[in-house]
């Protein structure tokens, strides 16, 4: 369980107000898992109901009567919830009433500690006409699990404490050695099929095996593509496989509707694409022109590119091989295929979940011959900061130097597959007709560092 959701849902447990508790995130993300275990570990009994089990509850629920149903669920259960026991409505999108009840619970019965999870519940809203009691609930978003909780889980925890330990400049204890690097990078590989979906990895921690992995994800891939006719029976299905599909094939790609389902109007194919990414299946990466903070006020909405839930599904939908992967030198890990961007996008998303200003944006401009693009664009310290995931020399990055001239970043970060290290770039960037000299510091660090991004820049 990670350590921050573990500290997120203790702090809501004992609040003084305490809303209940609506844990989002995809189908199998380990939402269900996350909640047992917490209340395992605080002592405290559970109750909980599997809403997809118990469809006849949508009457109850819709009493709005919190008393009443707390008393049905008692005698369902033959027994009544403790005094100190968690309540938890699981799949809570099944009986779409039970979602507009919980602002009833707050009201009418606050004592009771309520949590609810529902895999793609955005698709339950969006077909009825009630919305979710905003302001009335709070949030606890649960993603694909990080490379370093991989890490942990399949036994590499030195590899985990070598990333926490990593700090700039880097010292006697807090480098990495070449041979650390190497080791790091092989279990990037694995990662990068195995992914963070957390049935995988336990499979994949018990037995060793890809080939159970591979299963896993057929499983997986399958389970969502039968949740969607339940969840959206008005959508058509084919087109909402062709934007699952295309999410996953063409990530980190600017989205052409007609590459997407070329036979439909660009509105239905845009309202697809935010049912999913509601439901957190995918994501959008919006372009900015980044003229100031917060990036997001400054977005171009109808210019996106998608990213994948998890880079082990995504490679799974994709067929990309184990053996391609593992054949793959450190140049090609980055730079072929969209494996790296999706890695680095996933976990951006982690690191920002808990941000008011969350939604991850990248830099385009598009001309007849001066066409640039920096995959990501961030704020960190109250800096904007392009990052881009490309290997090479610091004179490949054209896109970054365009950048540089235009939005004057005293940091830029590259991730690729070399060891960590900082330089001082000089470039030449053309600005019409004129030649301009631009400088600025390049922090580069491998892939597996990402999850240190924040204080690795604050050092610099």
């Amino acid at each position: 369980m990670d350590r921050h959701q573990t500290a997120d849902l203790r702090i809501w447990l004992h609040a003084a107000r305490r809303k209940p508790l609506v844990v989002r995130g995809a189908r199998q993300t380990g939402k269900s898992t996350l909640v047992e275990l917490f209340a395992e570990g605080e002592g405290r009994g559970l109750r909980t109901v599997n809403l997809e089990r118990h469809p006849g509850l949508d009457d109850a629920f819709a009493s709005n009567d919190p008393r009443a149903i707390v008393n049905l669920l008692d005698s369902l259960f033959d027994a009544p919830l403790p005094p100190d026991g968690i309540l938890f409505l699981d799949e809570i999108q099944a009986v779409p009433a039970a979602i507009a009840s919980l602002r009833y619970f707050l009201e009418e019965l606050p004592e009771l500690p309520v949590v609810a999870a529902g895999s793609l519940m955005e698709f339950a809203l969006a077909d009825h006409a009630f919305a979710m009691p905003v302001g009335r609930v709070d949030y606890l978003n649960v993603a694909p699990m990080t490379f370093t909780e991989f890490l942990n889980a399949v036994g590499k925890r030195g590899l985990a404490r070598a990333v926490a330990a990593f700090d700039w400049p880097p010292g006697k204890d807090t480098s990495i050695p070449p041979v650390v690097h190497d080791r790091l990078l092989e279990q990037l590989r694995l990662y990068q099929y195995v992914g963070g979906m957390p049935e995988a990895v336990r499979v994949f921690a018990e037995s060793g095996s890809l080939r159970a992995v591979g299963d896993v994800h057929s499983g997986i891939v399958e389970t969502y593509r039968d949740d969607f006719p339940r969840y959206a029976p008005r959508r058509d299905m084919t087109r909402m496989l062709r934007v699952f599909n295309f999410a996953a094939r063409q990530p980190g790609r600017k989205v052409k509707f007609s590459n997407v389902s070329p036979d439909d109007q660009s509105v239905t194919v845009r309202r697809d694409i935010d049912l999913l990414a509601m439901a957190r299946v995918i994501a959008k990466v919006t372009h900015s022109a980044c003229s100031g903070l917060p990036l997001q006020a400054d977005l171009k909405e109808n210019v996106f590119k998608l990213l994948f839930l998890d880079v082990g599904l995504m490679n799974a939908v994709s067929g990309v091989r184990w053996e391609a992967i593992r054949a793959a030198d450190g140049r090609e890990l980055v730079n072929a295929g969209r494996s790296a961007e999706q890695f680095i996008g996933q976990h951006l998303q982690y690191l920002f979940a808990r941000r008011v200003n969350r939604e991850l944006t990248y830099w385009l401009r598009e001309g007849r011959s001066n066409n640039a693009e920096v995959d990501y664009v961030v704020e960190l310290g109250g800096e904007i900061v392009p990052v881009e995931v490309k290997a090479g020399r610091a004179g490949t990055l054209k896109s970054l130097h365009q950048f540089v001239a235009e939005k004057r970043p005293p940091l830029a970060v590259r991730f690729d597959a070399a060891p960590p290290g900082v330089q001082e770039v000089r470039a030449e960037v053309r600005s019409g007709s004129a030649i301009e000299t631009i400088r600025y510091r390049l922090l580069s660090l491998p892939l597996y560092l990402v999850e240190r991004l924040p204080e690795l820049v604050k050092a610099c």
